[in-house]
């Protein structure tokens, strides 16, 4: 009689723990947390899966990482900034550095940036590059973006200049590598 009794004392605690005191509460929870799950995923948080070698050594091919929809809401983007770009619809997007802001003149001359005619530190960039590209002036919406793995020759990597509205979020979990200096001006 006793085990009955303990027994039944333990399937009672059991299901405190699982269903809760009132299984209603319960259920309006679940489904609360269901919801916030999804609205976070469709309006804040969207999963990239990193494809190719353009980020290397920065992020690993075939990586996963989080995009912050909301992170351009209450400022634009900075340099140094890790972002992804809508590149066609929205599942296809490119994940590139910001390296130039709006207004700024951006060259490559011997795999080396200037910004404004003053070279720009880059300590993420483990690869030489050979990279020649005559000075380009962005608009006031535009931003010039690159990957960090500049060992491919030039004409096989995607960069450039973007338009602000096609900059979907930044890339969680990711540093400001310029945060330490600051930026050429």
């Amino acid at each position: 009689m006793e085990s009955k009794v303990n027994n039944s004392r333990w399937a009672a605690i059991a299901r405190t723990v699982v269903i809760g005191r009132n299984p209603r509460f319960t259920f309006a929870r679940i489904v609360v947390l269901v919801m916030a799950v999804v609205l976070a995923r469709e309006f804040v948080l969207l999963p990239v899966r990193i494809k190719g070698p353009s980020m290397l050594p920065t992020y690993a091919e075939n990586g996963v990482n989080f995009v912050n929809r909301l992170a351009y809401v209450s400022h634009e983007p900075q340099r140094g900034d890790v972002v992804t770009i809508r590149y066609s619809g929205t599942s296809v997007m490119l994940m590139k550095r910001v390296i130039g802001l709006p207004g700024e003149t951006i060259a490559f001359h011997a795999g080396r940036v200037s910004i404004n005619g003053i070279p720009l530190e880059e300590p993420f960039i483990k690869y030489p590059t050979d990279w020649e590209i005559p000075p380009v002036t962005l608009a006031s919406d535009k931003y010039f973006v690159v990957g960090d793995n500049r060992s491919m020759p030039q004409n096989l990597h995607t960069f450039g200049e973007t338009e602000r509205r096609r900059i979907v979020g930044k890339i969680l979990l990711c540093k400001n590598l310029f945060a330490s200096s600051p930026p050429p001006r």
